[in-house]
């Protein structure tokens, strides 16, 4: 079999719908789990709502999720590398209500 058979054959082809590149938007994750999957829900919470909505759950293995780990890692790596470390802010536990800007009244 040639090189170029071989690629042919380890390739995948992954279709992405219009709908889905659009992409949704969370700003808070959730990440539970049992012995045989890990289940991550995406949220959009909005500032000083008390009420999220879940946009998105992705359900994996524990293996798959060990793996996406992995690739996030070596990806904030690769974009720490080019732009620079990402500032993480330490939050008390839980839930910020006013994502840690002033508070305001209409």
């Amino acid at each position: 079999m040639s090189d170029s058979q071989e690629k042919k054959g380890n390739q995948i082809n992954i279709e992405l719908p219009e709908e889905v590149a659009e992409g949704q938007y969370s700003n808070l994750s959730i990440i539970t789990h049992s012995t045989s999957e890990f289940i991550v829900d995406f949220i959009q919470l909005m500032p000083g709502v008390p009420k999220g909505k879940v946009k998105s759950r992705v359900v994996m293995t524990p293996e798959n999720a060990k793996k996406l780990v992995m690739a996030l890692r070596d990806n904030i790596n690769k974009y720490e590398s080019i732009h620079g470390t990402i500032k993480t802010h330490d939050q008390p536990q839980g839930i910020p209500m006013n994502f840690g800007g002033p508070t305001t009244e209409a």
